[in-house]
């Protein structure tokens, strides 16, 4: 017989997947370092991609962010919020469809590669003086 105290879910919710058993264990991926938090994510509209439902490596997590990810690009920490999962789950997971071939992952352009606003300026100012 078990006690009120025993449940282990929220008869609302239904039961909890703890992130760790979403990882399989794993707190980071190969592909960590190309995950920054304004990467945008973007499903593969291939013929490659067109087996993603039928791959059976992948959990409902995996199938939730390419679902989230085939109209638009949408940025890792807008998929975390999304889906309500710690930021270094999504990470380990985008990791996984990046690493299957499902998803692409554009990264934003570092601060000092951006041109420098005075050129901007002057290039304002010269289009201006036409």
């Amino acid at each position: 017989m078990t006690s009120e105290s025993d449940r282990w879910y929220d008869d609302a919710a239904g039961p909890v997947v703890r992130p760790y058993a979403m990882t399989r264990g794993r707190t980071s991926h190969a592909a960590e370092a190309k995950l920054d938090l304004i990467a945008l994510v973007m499903a593969r509209s291939d013929e490659a991609d067109a087996d993603v439902d039928d791959d059976s490596t992948l959990s409902p997590e995996h199938l939730d962010i390419v679902e989230r990810c085939r109209v638009q690009s949408v940025s890792v920490a807008e998929l975390a919020a999304d889906l309500d999962l710690p930021v270094g789950v999504v990470r380990v997971l985008i990791g996984d469809l990046l690493e299957a071939g499902h998803v692409m992952v554009h990264q934003p352009v570092p601060p000092a590669e951006l041109p420098d606003e005075s050129i901007l300026r002057e290039v304002i100012n010269g289009l201006r003086a036409l």
